[in-house]
């Protein structure tokens, strides 16, 4: 099976997709990475401007190159899109085989105005449509979730001859640790370390990992408890939203802003912290639910899909923040917290155990083994043995 990976530039900064255009090419046999070179981008130019040049590195100049290249290629080459944000370069190869990996709409939801805290401009909202134009000419997807497949297919108007649904594999070996063993590794990182845990957030600074609201939360669990846990949030430090919202936690709360840890330390934060608050506004799949559910740690999260679809029954829900309902949200939430902290050790094992049972969905080699027969049935579908 002959494929070509259709990637990320390396100059944009993007974190989560090279990791998993990686994890394809190291998992299948002869693969070919193709991404657009810095031409423009290159040029000595700052802000706004650097981001159009690297508009016309992408959309002018690679497809030039893409085409030349395509050209020399035998007719059963697989071409596989590791995100649908490539749209625009799907119309190159819809003639031939090809497979898109979807991980969320929450951009083109955006920028057709189905999420009020996100309003999108007219710049962002041109753009998206330029990707769905490209992406919505495919005919095989692969959406991380129900709910991504749902959504592309309501957003995107696909006409599809394959439209599945494969869960993401957990790409590192997250497990429970000894105490001694992750004390000792959050020690040599450096990080404020305290034996009785703490509570944890882990995600970007995305609008929809509700970082504001996990504050808020927080405060109201340190306004109601004697001596409330501290909080470690890793992610980005400087966030003015969030580090105004710090401010207002009672003085005997602690919010820990953290960042560039790497997997050794990040494993050990799961497995110390006695409650991952994940309660986000969205997501495409919910990575930090499964990474803490490996690492023995309770989780809450949203009430609403893919959460749910990835919680199942071993996470605790709350439902969705909005603007008119932010303060009883972080109300009821802290009261969720306090529950959860005081549960007796037998429950709390029961809790543990089903997440490490949930966790087993979401293997990596059956995720390949199912990403294969998807490609396998795409070459066959047309025309070629794999």
């Amino acid at each position: 099976m002959k494929i070509v990976l259709f990637s990320h530039p390396d100059f944009m900064n993007s974190k989560s997709m090279p990791l998993f255009a990686r994890m394809l090419s190291s998992s299948f046999g002869a693969v070919d990475v193709v991404s657009p070179k810095p031409v423009f981008y290159r040029l000595s130019f700052g802000g706004g401007v650097k981001k159009w040049l690297s508009y016309v590195d992408q959309y002018i100049v690679f497809p030039v190159s893409v085409k030349l290249y395509i050209r020399r290629l035998p007719k059963d080459t697989l071409f596989v899109f590791c995100d649908q944000a490539l749209g625009p370069w799907v119309p190159l190869v819809k003639n031939r085989p090809h497979v898109i990996h979807c991980h969320d709409l929450m951009a083109l939801r955006s920028a057709l105005g189905a999420v009020a805290e996100n309003p999108t401009g007219l710049t962002g909202k041109i753009y998206q449509r330029f990707i769905r134009w490209g992406f919505s000419q495919g005919k095989n997807f692969i959406s991380v979730s129900e709910q991504t497949r749902t959504e592309l297919h309501r957003y995107a108007h696909i006409n599809a001859d394959e439209s599945v649904v494969v869960y993401n594999g957990l790409n590192y070996p997250y497990c429970p640790m000894t105490e001694d063993a992750r004390t000792k590794c959050l020690v040599d990182a450096g990080l404020p370390v305290e034996a009785r845990g703490m509570l944890l957030h882990v995600g970007g600074g995305q609008w929809y990992k509700n970082r504001v609201g996990i504050v808020e939360m927080y405060a109201a669990y340190a306004e109601r408890v004697k001596d409330p846990l501290p909080l470690w949030m890793i992610g980005p430090k400087d966030q003015a939203a969030v580090l105004q919202a710090i401010k207002k936690v009672p003085p005997g709360g602690k919010v820990y802003l953290l960042s560039g840890l790497d997997s050794s330390a990040l494993h050990a934060a799961y497995a110390h912290a006695r409650l991952l608050l994940f309660p986000s506004l969205s997501e495409g799949f919910g990575w930090p639910i499964v990474e803490a559910m490996a690492c023995g740690t309770p989780v809450v999260t949203t009430g609403e899909a893919p959460m749910t679809e990835v919680g199942g029954d071993a996470a605790f829900y709350h439902y969705r923040r909005t603007l008119k309902n932010a303060r009883e949200w972080a109300i009821e939430g802290a009261v969720l917290i306090s529950n959860i902290l005081n549960l007796p050790d037998d429950d709390r094992e029961a809790v543990v155990r089903r997440g490490i049972e949930n966790v087993a969905r979401f293997d990596s080699q059956r995720t390949l083994q199912a990403y294969k027969a998807v490609y396998r049935r795409i070459l066959e579908r047309s025309g070629f043995s794999s």
